[in-house]
Formats: C-alpha cells, structure tokens, sequence
C-alpha cells in the first residue's frame, strides 16, 4: 500500500513541477514586456524638468514676500527710538504747557485773591497770638493785615471759674483751636506764621508744648518768628498794691 502512495505523490510533484515552471517563466517574460515603456522613456530625449523650475519661480514669491514684510519691520524697528523720542518730548512739553496753564489760570475762580494772599503771607506772616494770665488764657489767630480768624478763651470750650487758669485747660483750648483752623482749612493758605506770646501764666507752657507736639506740627513748619509782646511799665502811675496773705 505504501508503494504505491509514494508513487502518486511522486505522479504529482511531476505534474505540478512543469506548471510552476511555466508560470514563473511566464512572469519573467511578462516583467521586461511591462518595462518596455521605461526603455522607450530612456531613448526619448529628457523632457524639461518641470518641477525645479516651478521652485525656482516659487522661490522668488515667497521671498520677495518675506522681503516686503521684513522690508517694512526694519524701518518700523528704525523709527520707534525716533518715535519714542518724540512722544517723550511731546509729553514732557505738554507737561510744561500744563504747568504754564495752571499759573495763568490762577486768576480765574477766586485765584486773584488766592494771589493777594499770597503777596500778604510774604510781606507780613499770619499771626498767633497766645494772652495767658493768672486767671484765663485767650488764643486768637489773626491774618497778616490783622483781621481775625479766630479767637477763643478757656471759658468758651466749657471751662469755668479758677479751671480757666489753669495749665489743662491752656493745652485743651490750644488743641482745639488747630483742630478748628484745620476743619476750616486755613493752614492750607499760610506760608508763614508768626507766634505772639504775652503774659507769663501756664497757658503760656501749655500753648507752646500743644505747638511742639505732633498736633502741631501742622502750623510748627510755618512758624517763622516767636515774639514776646508782654506790657512792660515804664513809670506811669502807681500800680495796684500786691495782694498778701
């Protein structure tokens, strides 16, 4: 039985072999048939190449579009010195101009009077004067043709009888007068302040040490003068005789 299976599949490589043969014979027959047109191609003289010359003619587009985006950049870059240049002496004239119109305005508006004062603060200071004595103290703040702005004792900010003397009471009535010139806005418009000190009770200290302190630094840097106008008798009549105890 083995016999013969060995021969029908030998019966078979035999028939298959020769259409393998043929079949890869005619595959290599057919291959240089399909490559004939490539050999035509070859004896054909080459044709103009078409693509190089497509980038050549691209190339100068895209680059004298390169060339007008960045042309116009470098004169840009150039000019923005030059430009800022400009702008910052543009506002600093403008800035100038401002200045100039603020000092030209001033007499419009109630400037005029602003101005007057001004001239007054610098001929004479406004003044402060401080009246102590043994039973009250009295602070009156004037401008420099004397008229007065403020004035107030002890007595009117609810101090009475012998507290009006005393050293609390000066420094109170003293805080409260600044308090009053800054609400109404008068250290605004003073330059210059002249500080008139009379008598020799406490509210003298009191006074000056309200000036001395931070709540009177306000009026403090304006200060250009201290004065003591205390009365000084020379002769006249005769004075009142001395209480003893």
């Amino acid at each position: 039985m083995s016999r013969p299976l060995t021969s029908r599949l030998a019966a078979q490589s035999i028939l298959r072999g020769p259409r393998a043969t043929v079949s890869k014979s005619s595959f290599k027959i057919a291959r240089p048939i399909s490559q004939t047109s490539a050999r035509r191609d070859d004896d054909l003289p080459p044709p103009p190449p078409r693509a190089p010359r497509k980038r050549v003619l691209g190339q100068p587009s895209a680059s004298s579009f390169l060339q007008s985006i960045y042309g116009k950049s470098q004169p840009n870059a150039a000019q923005t010195p030059q430009n800022n240049a400009m702008a910052s002496l543009s506002q600093s004239l403008a800035l100038k101009a401002l200045k100039k119109t603020n000092l030209d305005m001033s007499p419009l508006g109630g400037g005029g009077m602003r101005a007057a004062q001004a001239k007054e603060d610098d001929l004479e200071p406004f003044h402060f004067h401080i009246y102590s004595h043994k039973h009250n103290t009295h602070i009156t703040c004037t401008k420099p043709n004397r008229e007065p702005i403020i004035s107030l004792s002890a007595g009117n900010i609810g101090f009475r009888k012998f507290r009006r003397g005393t050293f609390d009471s000066a420094y109170s009535l003293t805080k409260y007068v600044l308090e009053r010139l800054i609400h109404t806005g008068w250290p605004m418009k003073m330059n210059r302040l002249e500080v008139v000190l009379r008598g020799f009770g406490q509210g003298r200290e009191a006074a000056l040490k309200v000036l001395m302190s931070p709540e009177g630094k306000v009026l403090r840097d304006k200060i250009v003068r201290v004065a003591d106008s205390t009365r000084i008798k020379f002769a006249g009549t005769r004075s009142e005789k001395p209480r003893r105890l």
